[in-house]
């Protein structure tokens, strides 16, 4: 891959929490300015040693200077944007397991909004998306206390638990009533990739997270679809949805399965590391197959690069409703106490140059969620069931009422996206073979 720089196994798993590079703990931030150093705030400085000293001396309660130091920068870091964070050890440590594919908790990918918690993403198969937990979800209480006020790391710490033990979160789905959702914690083991035939010729490929090894189980489902097929594929259904991101890295390796040249992605900031370009190579995983990709308001981050330049290279038709629209980049910097920064740093633009952030990924072909319920009753008569009834002309075997097989469940069966998906490509192959 062309201006593609390589990252080691350690620094991919301490990568972002919706992708981006890592960087090496001695890479420190600068601000830039004419000298190079920026002048210390003096008159600032001397307000917050005048606080904490009005607030040891004043406050009901003694008050330690660790944990007044920690909560200032808690709230540095609270105050620039939704995804910076100062990480203690714990949740430092959970960081790591959560981009490896192993962690504790309930499933659930989470942001703000208004001061609230809202649900970006549930993971499959985890208590949260078992519960039918949704994208967009608020919640509004953890066990019982209002989530109003508190900093996300805060929110996420109350979620956190022993596996096996109970938790009860209130939420409000778009504007309703608050209703109670009861969930039981678990060890999260995430498969991020999983691939089927959805008919003969048509697979699907879904990708429920990006971690370390997506890009390599993506080729590897590639190359199952075709052998269980038999032949080249004749489409492929690539499912983003409720994606929340993952590892840059592994989004580009995605990308690139399908593109054979041009610009995947680049990311601008202010530090020397945070502006990157990623090119595609020549090699095709995906044998140029026809490709529809299902994205919606969870699809967030990396899944929003990986779906941005496929559209902007017209390599597959976009399918669903409108992404996250989450373009940033954030940098884990370790610092020298089992702590890290989680630091945005730059934002992501397609290879045509729009951001993603706060705008997201706008589908080619929109299609909204619906059940799918079908008509029940007898088949009608045909003319094969009449008596007396004349033979096909071309000798060929007579189709009466109910002589078609039943179907054993299929999964664009109960989905409605995910059915107009195979349906697309199916009429793509009709007018091309003709």
């Amino acid at each position: 891959m062309q201006q593609f720089r390589r990252l080691t196994p350690l620094a991919l798993a301490i990568g972002l929490l919706f992708g981006g590079p890592a960087m090496a703990a001695n890479e420190a931030v600068e601000a830039p300015t004419a000298s190079g150093k920026a002048p210390l705030p003096l008159d600032e400085l001397r307000t917050f040693a005048e606080v904490m000293d009005r607030i040891k001396s004043a406050y009901v309660e003694p008050v330690d200077d660790k944990t007044l130091l920690e909560n200032a920068i808690k709230g540095m870091l609270s105050n620039l944007d939704p995804h910076s964070a100062y990480l203690e050890p714990e949740a430092f440590a959970e960081l790591q397991e959560s981009t490896s594919g192993e962690f504790g908790g309930l499933g659930i990918e989470v942001g703000t909004e208004d001061g609230f918690v809202k649900v970006v993403s549930p993971i499959d198969d985890t208590p949260a998306s078992k519960a039918g937990i949704q994208p967009g979800d608020l919640i509004v209480k953890i066990d019982g206390q209002p989530t109003k006020g508190l900093s996300l790391m805060e929110a996420v710490d109350k979620m956190r638990g022993k596996a096996g033990s109970k938790i009860t979160l209130t939420l409000v789905r778009e504007g309703g009533r608050p209703f109670d959702v009861v969930l039981t914690r678990a060890v999260i083991k995430v498969k991020s990739v999983k691939s089927q035939l959805l008919d003969e010729g048509y697979g699907l490929i879904r990708i429920s997270q990006f971690q370390v090894n997506t890009g390599e189980e993506v080729g590897k489902a590639l190359a199952k679809l075709r052998k269980d097929n038999g032949k080249k594929l004749s489409g492929l259904v690539l499912d983003l949805r409720n994606n929340p991101g993952g590892v840059l890295q592994a989004a580009v390796e995605v990308a690139d399965h399908f593109l054979k040249k041009g610009l995947i992605v680049y990311t601008e900031g202010r530090i020397a590391n945070s502006e990157l370009r990623f090119n595609a190579d020549p090699a095709d995983a995906s044998e140029g197959v026809p490709l529809v990709v299902l994205i919606n308001g969870g699809s967030a981050s990396a899944s929003e690069i990986v779906a941005g330049a496929l559209q902007d290279h017209k390599r597959g038709v976009l399918m669903g409703t409108d992404s996250f629209g989450k373009g940033s980049v954030q940098t884990v910097l370790p610092l020298n106490n089992d702590r890290a920064l989680k630091l945005t740093t730059a934002l992501y633009f397609t290879p045509d140059g729009r951001s993603i952030q706060a705008q997201g990924i706008a589908p080619d072909i929109e299609v909204n969620r619906a059940k799918v319920t079908r008509e029940q009753g007898d088949e009608t008569v045909k003319e094969a069931d009449l008596a007396g009834h004349l033979g096909n002309g071309n000798g060929g075997a007579d189709k009466p009422s109910g002589s078609k097989k039943k179907q054993e469940p299929r999964p664009q069966d109960d989905d409605y996206q995910l059915n107009q998906a195979l349906n697309l490509l199916k009429g793509l192959n009709v007018t091309r073979s003709n």
